[in-house]
């Protein structure tokens, strides 16, 4: 028995600063998501679709998610509660389930996202003329990122008559004629690639204490379960 409580231990307060960790990693991921929504608030107009303002989203999500189970799985483990870590066992092994889930289907379907993502932001190009605050994101982005259009320039055509926004050329020239060639939806995608190079490590190493955890409040949960039954 002494022996039984001691492995009971030892698995507890590892599962503890595994949880502990993971819970400030959810942290870190809601803190990126806060600072990259703050630096993208001039694009808050635009669409969800727009690269930069969904990453933002994601990130508050995952990270809001994450700082929730990680806390509930401290919490079952200093409480030895096999209802905790049930729970915390349930909603983790469905969050990383969900991660994979999604993770493949942007994989295996990125080429039609990209092209519904594009599409959409197309449509909400008609409104710019009418939608101050639109009008404004889609200016920030194009001077910041020195781009023009979704995938090219030309994309504003129909919508200023075979002209571009001041915007998208050098010095807010009015008329503008011939704008930036770099299109704004595949620049974005590369800023976001460039820049977030730390959190995609930062994302997998939480995937791996994640899997972590899920062995640990497994075993934990085996380990009360054992030690009630010698008690009885």
């Amino acid at each position: 028995m002494a022996l039984s409580r001691g492995c009971l231990s030892c698995v507890k307060y590892l599962m503890f600063i595994f949880n502990l960790i993971f819970w400030l990693g959810g942290c870190g991921l809601f803190g990126v998501g806060v600072w990259l929504s703050f630096t993208q608030a001039d694009f808050a107009s635009l669409p969800f679709y727009f690269p930069s303002i969904s990453a933002a989203s994601l990130l508050l999500v995952a990270g809001g998610v994450t700082m929730v189970t990680g806390f509930l799985g401290c919490l079952g483990a200093l409480k030895e509660q096999r209802c905790l870590l049930l729970t915390f066992f349930t909603i983790l092994l469905l969050l990383v389930l969900t991660e994979v889930t999604l993770t493949i289907v942007l994989h295996v379907y990125r080429e039609q996202l990209d092209r519904k993502a594009q599409d959409e932001l197309k449509e909400g190009m008609k409104e710019y003329k009418h939608n101050e605050g639109l009008k404004g994101s889609w200016d920030n982005v194009q001077k910041m990122l020195k781009c023009c259009g979704v995938s090219n320039k030309t994309d504003w055509h129909p919508v200023l008559n075979s002209t571009l926004p001041p915007s998208c050329c050098r010095g807010d020239a009015d008329p503008c004629l011939d704008g930036w060639d770099e299109a704004c939806y595949q620049k974005a995608k590369d800023w976001l690639v460039k820049n977030n190079k730390p959190v995609l490590v930062f994302v997998i190493c939480i995937g791996i204490v994640q899997v972590l955890a899920l062995g640990f409040s497994l075993l934990m949960y085996c380990q009360i379960l054992r030690a009630e039954k010698y008690l009885d």
